[in-house]
Protein backbone atom coordinates (compact mmCIF):
# COMPACT_ATOMS: atom_id res chain seq x y z
CA UNK A 1 0.00 0.00 0.00
CA UNK A 2 1.70 3.53 -1.08
CA UNK A 3 1.17 5.81 1.89
CA UNK A 4 0.06 9.86 1.24
CA UNK A 5 2.54 12.31 1.58
CA UNK A 6 0.72 13.97 4.12
CA UNK A 7 -1.96 13.09 7.04
CA UNK A 8 -5.44 13.56 5.32
CA UNK A 9 -6.37 14.56 9.11
CA UNK A 10 -4.24 17.83 9.38
CA UNK A 11 -6.94 19.84 11.79
CA UNK A 12 -5.66 17.38 14.54
CA UNK A 13 -2.59 16.96 16.29
CA UNK A 14 -1.67 14.20 18.76
CA UNK A 15 0.82 14.90 21.06
CA UNK A 16 2.51 11.64 23.00
CA UNK A 17 4.97 11.28 25.95
CA UNK A 18 6.71 8.00 25.17
CA UNK A 19 8.61 6.65 28.47
CA UNK A 20 6.25 4.66 30.48
CA UNK A 21 3.12 6.00 27.92
CA UNK A 22 3.86 4.27 24.35
CA UNK A 23 7.20 2.82 25.21
CA UNK A 24 8.25 0.38 27.83
CA UNK A 25 11.97 -0.48 29.29
CA UNK A 26 12.73 -3.90 30.37
CA UNK A 27 12.18 -2.83 33.97
CA UNK A 28 8.83 -1.16 32.99
CA UNK A 29 7.34 -4.39 31.18
CA UNK A 30 7.00 -5.73 34.86
CA UNK A 31 3.80 -3.58 35.40
CA UNK A 32 2.29 -5.27 32.81
CA UNK A 33 1.19 -8.92 33.22
CA UNK A 34 2.79 -12.41 34.23
CA UNK A 35 5.22 -13.48 31.39
CA UNK A 36 3.38 -16.36 30.10
CA UNK A 37 0.60 -13.70 29.04
CA UNK A 38 2.64 -11.04 27.91
CA UNK A 39 2.03 -9.81 24.12
CA UNK A 40 4.78 -10.26 21.10
CA UNK A 41 6.60 -7.20 21.79
CA UNK A 42 8.46 -4.66 19.17
CA UNK A 43 12.08 -3.29 20.22
CA UNK A 44 12.28 0.60 19.48
CA UNK A 45 15.43 1.25 21.28
CA UNK A 46 19.01 0.11 21.44
CA UNK A 47 21.47 1.60 23.27
CA UNK A 48 25.27 0.72 23.68
CA UNK A 49 24.06 -2.41 21.39
CA UNK A 50 21.46 -3.92 23.95
CA UNK A 51 17.56 -3.48 23.49
CA UNK A 52 16.27 -1.03 25.73
CA UNK A 53 12.81 0.06 24.79
CA UNK A 54 9.96 -1.93 23.65
CA UNK A 55 5.99 -1.23 22.55
CA UNK A 56 3.73 -4.05 21.64
CA UNK A 57 3.47 -5.37 17.87
CA UNK A 58 0.08 -4.23 18.14
CA UNK A 59 0.64 -1.11 19.40
CA UNK A 60 3.34 -0.62 16.92
CA UNK A 61 0.78 -1.35 13.82
CA UNK A 62 -1.91 1.54 15.75
CA UNK A 63 0.99 3.91 15.84
CA UNK A 64 1.65 3.52 12.14
CA UNK A 65 -1.75 3.93 11.35
CA UNK A 66 -2.39 7.14 13.87
CA UNK A 67 0.77 9.07 12.41
CA UNK A 68 -0.57 8.38 8.58
CA UNK A 69 -4.15 9.82 9.67
CA UNK A 70 -3.00 13.42 12.27
CA UNK A 71 -0.20 14.96 13.02
CA UNK A 72 1.95 13.15 15.13
CA UNK A 73 4.45 14.80 17.56
CA UNK A 74 6.56 12.90 19.87
CA UNK A 75 6.80 15.06 23.58
CA UNK A 76 9.44 13.86 25.86
CA UNK A 77 12.15 14.90 28.45
CA UNK A 78 14.76 12.90 27.06
CA UNK A 79 17.78 15.00 25.79
CA UNK A 80 17.61 15.18 21.88
CA UNK A 81 20.37 12.63 21.67
CA UNK A 82 18.28 9.80 23.59
CA UNK A 83 15.30 10.52 21.93
CA UNK A 84 17.48 10.00 18.63
CA UNK A 85 18.30 6.52 19.99
CA UNK A 86 14.57 5.66 19.45
CA UNK A 87 13.28 4.02 16.17
CA UNK A 88 9.12 4.30 16.08
CA UNK A 89 7.07 2.46 13.66
CA UNK A 90 5.82 4.46 10.74
CA UNK A 91 6.36 7.90 9.12
CA UNK A 92 8.73 10.20 10.90
CA UNK A 93 7.19 12.80 12.89
CA UNK A 94 7.46 16.31 11.16
CA UNK A 95 7.99 17.61 14.99
CA UNK A 96 9.25 16.36 17.95
CA UNK A 97 9.31 17.89 21.27
CA UNK A 98 12.85 16.95 23.13
CA UNK A 99 14.20 18.06 26.88
CA UNK A 100 10.88 18.57 28.52
CA UNK A 101 9.91 21.69 25.85
CA UNK A 102 13.61 22.56 25.02
CA UNK A 103 14.13 21.40 22.29
CA UNK A 104 11.88 21.37 18.92
CA UNK A 105 12.87 19.23 16.17
CA UNK A 106 11.57 19.92 12.74
CA UNK A 107 12.52 17.33 10.70
CA UNK A 108 15.09 16.23 12.73
CA UNK A 109 16.64 18.81 13.04
CA UNK A 110 17.00 21.50 16.37
CA UNK A 111 15.35 24.33 15.76
CA UNK A 112 17.14 27.12 17.37
CA UNK A 113 15.24 30.01 17.50
CA UNK A 114 12.75 27.87 19.51
CA UNK A 115 15.59 26.77 21.68
CA UNK A 116 16.64 30.52 22.74
CA UNK A 117 13.35 31.70 23.24
CA UNK A 118 12.98 28.95 26.07
CA UNK A 119 16.65 29.81 26.97
CA UNK A 120 15.01 33.79 27.86
CA UNK A 121 11.86 32.35 29.61
CA UNK A 122 14.00 30.54 31.56
CA UNK A 123 16.31 33.55 32.37
CA UNK A 124 13.34 35.16 33.44
CA UNK A 125 11.15 33.00 34.91
CA UNK A 126 13.47 30.33 37.58
CA UNK A 127 16.60 30.43 39.20
CA UNK A 128 19.90 29.43 37.45
CA UNK A 129 20.41 25.65 36.98
CA UNK A 130 23.86 25.75 38.53
CA UNK A 131 21.94 26.99 42.44
CA UNK A 132 19.50 23.79 42.08
CA UNK A 133 22.68 21.57 40.95
CA UNK A 134 24.72 22.78 44.14
CA UNK A 135 21.82 22.01 46.35
CA UNK A 136 21.05 18.13 44.60
CA UNK A 137 24.77 17.63 45.39
CA UNK A 138 25.31 18.55 48.71
CA UNK A 139 21.46 16.68 49.62
CA UNK A 140 21.57 13.45 47.87
CA UNK A 141 23.08 10.71 49.94
CA UNK A 142 25.64 8.35 48.09
CA UNK A 143 23.93 5.41 49.63
CA UNK A 144 21.20 5.71 46.85
CA UNK A 145 22.11 8.23 45.06
CA UNK A 146 23.76 6.19 41.72
CA UNK A 147 24.11 8.88 38.49
CA UNK A 148 23.78 12.76 38.73
CA UNK A 149 23.09 14.04 34.75
CA UNK A 150 22.68 17.58 33.42
CA UNK A 151 20.18 17.20 30.66
CA UNK A 152 20.89 19.74 27.33
CA UNK A 153 22.01 23.03 30.28
CA UNK A 154 18.33 23.05 30.80
CA UNK A 155 17.59 20.81 33.68
CA UNK A 156 19.08 18.31 35.68
CA UNK A 157 17.97 14.36 37.13
CA UNK A 158 19.35 11.89 39.61
CA UNK A 159 19.08 8.07 39.26
CA UNK A 160 18.86 6.33 42.43
CA UNK A 161 17.98 3.11 44.00
CA UNK A 162 14.16 3.35 44.95
CA UNK A 163 15.29 0.78 47.49
CA UNK A 164 16.83 3.39 49.34
CA UNK A 165 15.65 5.97 48.72
CA UNK A 166 14.13 7.67 52.19
CA UNK A 167 10.60 8.24 52.22
CA UNK A 168 9.77 12.15 52.12
CA UNK A 169 12.77 13.05 50.28
CA UNK A 170 11.35 13.78 46.72
CA UNK A 171 8.74 15.78 48.26
CA UNK A 172 11.31 17.47 50.69
CA UNK A 173 12.93 18.60 47.86
CA UNK A 174 9.66 19.55 45.62
CA UNK A 175 9.19 21.89 48.52
CA UNK A 176 12.44 23.46 48.24
CA UNK A 177 12.37 23.55 44.53
CA UNK A 178 8.49 25.22 44.39
CA UNK A 179 9.15 28.94 45.14
CA UNK A 180 12.60 28.74 43.01
CA UNK A 181 10.63 28.17 40.23
CA UNK A 182 11.07 24.16 39.68
CA UNK A 183 9.20 21.63 39.75
CA UNK A 184 10.89 18.24 40.75
CA UNK A 185 9.00 14.68 39.63
CA UNK A 186 9.80 11.14 40.24
CA UNK A 187 9.94 8.44 37.53
CA UNK A 188 11.15 4.80 38.04
CA UNK A 189 14.56 5.22 39.22
CA UNK A 190 15.23 8.70 38.27
CA UNK A 191 14.39 12.40 39.53
CA UNK A 192 13.78 15.15 38.10
CA UNK A 193 14.11 19.07 38.66
CA UNK A 194 13.00 20.89 35.81
CA UNK A 195 12.09 24.58 36.08
CA UNK A 196 8.58 25.45 35.29
CA UNK A 197 9.10 27.76 32.06
CA UNK A 198 10.33 24.76 30.29
CA UNK A 199 7.37 22.86 29.69
CA UNK A 200 6.05 20.58 26.87
CA UNK A 201 2.62 22.42 26.36
CA UNK A 202 5.19 25.62 25.90
CA UNK A 203 6.49 23.95 22.61
CA UNK A 204 3.43 22.01 22.17
CA UNK A 205 1.47 25.66 21.64
CA UNK A 206 4.47 26.28 19.08
CA UNK A 207 3.90 23.64 17.01
CA UNK A 208 0.21 23.84 17.08
CA UNK A 209 0.51 28.03 16.14
CA UNK A 210 3.03 26.65 12.84
CA UNK A 211 0.35 24.07 11.71
CA UNK A 212 -2.60 25.56 12.61
CA UNK A 213 -4.49 22.22 14.33
CA UNK A 214 -8.00 22.34 15.54
CA UNK A 215 -7.61 19.78 18.03
CA UNK A 216 -4.95 18.52 20.32
CA UNK A 217 -4.98 14.97 21.72
CA UNK A 218 -2.59 14.37 24.36
CA UNK A 219 -1.60 11.29 26.44
CA UNK A 220 0.94 10.98 29.61
CA UNK A 221 1.67 9.04 33.24
CA UNK A 222 3.81 12.07 35.11
CA UNK A 223 3.70 15.38 36.63
CA UNK A 224 6.18 16.59 34.12
CA UNK A 225 3.08 15.61 31.33
CA UNK A 226 0.37 17.27 33.20
CA UNK A 227 0.51 20.75 31.37
CA UNK A 228 0.85 18.92 28.16
CA UNK A 229 -2.56 16.88 29.39
CA UNK A 230 -4.44 20.15 30.30
CA UNK A 231 -3.32 22.35 27.16
CA UNK A 232 -5.41 19.09 24.94
CA UNK A 233 -9.03 18.97 23.72
CA UNK A 234 -8.63 14.80 25.29
CA UNK A 235 -6.18 13.33 27.02
CA UNK A 236 -4.96 9.99 28.51
CA UNK A 237 -3.14 8.64 31.55
CA UNK A 238 -2.19 4.57 32.18
CA UNK A 239 -3.38 3.22 35.47
CA UNK A 240 0.39 3.38 36.35
CA UNK A 241 3.06 6.20 36.64
CA UNK A 242 2.76 9.70 38.94
CA UNK A 243 -0.84 11.26 37.58
CA UNK A 244 -2.13 7.84 38.51
CA UNK A 245 -0.61 7.15 42.11
CA UNK A 246 -1.65 11.08 43.05
CA UNK A 247 -5.25 10.75 41.66
CA UNK A 248 -4.42 13.23 39.55
CA UNK A 249 -7.61 14.10 37.43
CA UNK A 250 -9.31 16.81 34.92
CA UNK A 251 -12.75 17.37 33.28
CA UNK A 252 -11.28 16.22 29.90
CA UNK A 253 -8.49 13.48 30.62
CA UNK A 254 -9.58 10.33 31.00
CA UNK A 255 -7.52 7.69 33.69
CA UNK A 256 -7.33 4.08 31.89
CA UNK A 257 -7.15 1.17 34.33
CA UNK A 258 -4.76 -0.79 32.03
CA UNK A 259 -1.37 -0.87 33.08
CA UNK A 260 2.24 -1.19 31.66
CA UNK A 261 2.85 -2.19 27.53
CA UNK A 262 -1.32 -2.36 27.40
CA UNK A 263 -1.88 0.77 28.55
CA UNK A 264 -0.02 1.82 25.54
CA UNK A 265 -1.65 -0.12 23.42
CA UNK A 266 -4.80 1.13 24.59
CA UNK A 267 -4.16 5.13 24.52
CA UNK A 268 -3.19 4.79 20.98
CA UNK A 269 -6.30 2.61 20.13
CA UNK A 270 -8.62 5.33 22.06
CA UNK A 271 -6.67 8.28 20.09
CA UNK A 272 -7.64 6.65 16.44
CA UNK A 273 -11.36 6.01 17.25
CA UNK A 274 -11.44 9.82 19.01
CA UNK A 275 -9.54 11.09 15.19
CA UNK A 276 -12.55 8.89 13.23
CA UNK A 277 -15.13 10.71 15.42
CA UNK A 278 -16.88 7.41 16.03
CA UNK A 279 -17.04 8.02 19.58
CA UNK A 280 -16.66 11.08 21.41
CA UNK A 281 -16.78 9.37 24.84
CA UNK A 282 -14.14 7.19 24.01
Amino acid sequence: MTRVPYPPNTRTLVASDLDRTLIYSTAALALAMDDELAPRLLCVEVHESRPLSYMTESASRLLVELADTVRFVPTTTRTRKQYRRISLPGRRPRYAICANGGHLLVDGRTDHDWNAEMRRRLADGSAPLEEVVAHLSATADPEWLRKERIAEDLFTYLVVDRDRLPAGWVKDLGEWAEPLGWTVSLQGRKIYAVPKPLSKSAALAEVVRRTGVEQVLAAGDSLLDADLLMAADTGWTPGHGELSDTGWSAPHVIGLGSVGVAAGEEILRRMLVRCSGEDAAA
